[in-house]
């Protein structure tokens, strides 16, 4: 698959990530991608386990690793990663 113009959005889906956090995580990725009309700019896909689950939860953008990554702490990592790309 080829990557949107802006990249790409890795959202660690194995079972320690996806219960600390990434079960939330999906849906705020998902509704900020629409509400800002940014689903035909970015490849977003799930990973199974990236084996660093003791610094989970982890988003990739871009292949940047953020590791502990809260919901709280998504939409501003969004706003980062578009105004640069």
């Amino acid at each position: 698959m080829s990557q949107g113009k802006a990249g790409e959005i890795v959202i660690c889906m194995g079972s320690s990530c996806f219960s600390r956090g990434n079960k939330i995580a999906l849906g705020i990725i998902r509704s900020y991608l629409r509400e800002n009309s940014l689903e035909a700019e970015i490849t977003f896909r799930g990973a199974h386990c990236l084996g660093i689950c003791e610094q989970g939860p982890v988003l990739i953008l871009n292949e940047k690793q953020h590791k502990k990554v809260m919901p709280d702490d998504i939409p501003g990592m969004l706003d980062d990663f578009f105004a640069e790309n």
